[in-house]
């Protein structure tokens, strides 16, 4: 029972950890967009100035899941801005050094 208690508790710590990391990054603004992250923010009306915000204060929605290379990790953040809907951003923190953006979203759009 006890290595999975200490798995549990090392799998918290390091999703917790990766919440801290993106909004160090999005406060040092190092984001970075993906065309696909331009046109969908066009298209549904939100700025990058929001979906910055949404890194630098959100929260980490769902599990974060390795990226497709070493030292990558896929997460979403969440937030809901003042007077608005929640926001999600799809990120992939790279080599714990910079955020790219894949994708922004309304929450609600589902």
């Amino acid at each position: 029972m006890e290595p999975e208690r200490s798995r549990l508790i090392s799998l918290r710590l390091q999703r917790t950890q990766l919440e801290t990391r993106v909004h160090e990054l999005a406060h040092k603004g190092v984001v970075y967009f993906s065309d696909h992250a331009l046109d969908r923010m066009d298209l549904r009306g939100i700025s990058d100035v929001q979906a910055v915000r949404v890194l630098a204060s959100g929260e980490l929605r769902g599990e974060p899941e390795p990226g497709n290379r070493p030292g990558e990790w896929k997460v979403k953040m969440v937030a809901r801005m003042k007077g608005m809907r929640e926001i999600g951003v799809v990120s992939i923190i790279v080599r714990n050094s910079k955020i790219f953006v894949k994708t922004v979203e309304w929450e609600d759009m589902r």
